[in-house]
């Protein structure tokens, strides 16, 4: 009998730019695992930009700051373009994390510079704001 050729399954990037699979790193995450830390958290949020993971933003939003809805469905739909850690730093509860994403929107490259703030409630971080530069 003969057998048809396969092709292999390959693991999706994650979209954070780790070097590990999406179903390895941010997936787990999505699906309501905690983050260990705000850089964790912070990498998992912009994945979730990347598929467009309303729910999960929400969720992962700080409850005295969050936005009723974020609109992600706009058109046209930015086309994220990669993550980069400028620093992170903080203790105990709170944490901040300096980022820089870039995407591409309505044929136009944009990049967005940030400080956000992280706090941890009852095991669990939360994104509060952030400084945009």
């Amino acid at each position: 009998m003969r057998r048809e050729p396969t092709s292999p399954t390959i693991p999706l990037p994650c979209p954070c730019g780790r070097p590990l699979p999406y179903a390895e790193c941010c997936a787990r995450h999505h699906a309501g695992s905690p983050a260990a830390d705000a850089e964790a958290l912070m990498r998992s949020r912009y994945s979730a930009y990347v598929l467009r993971l309303e729910a999960y933003l929400l969720a992962t939003w700080h409850a005295s700051t969050r936005p009723a809805a974020l609109n992600l469905d706009v058109t046209p739909q930015p086309k994220w373009l990669g993550l980069e850690l400028k620093s992170k730093s903080g203790s105990g509860d709170t944490a901040s994390v300096e980022f820089v994403a870039r995407c591409k929107q309505g044929g136009r490259a944009q990049r967005l510079h940030e400080v956000s703030r992280f706090v941890r409630e009852d095991g669990y971080w939360y994104y509060v704001d952030g400084v945009v530069d």
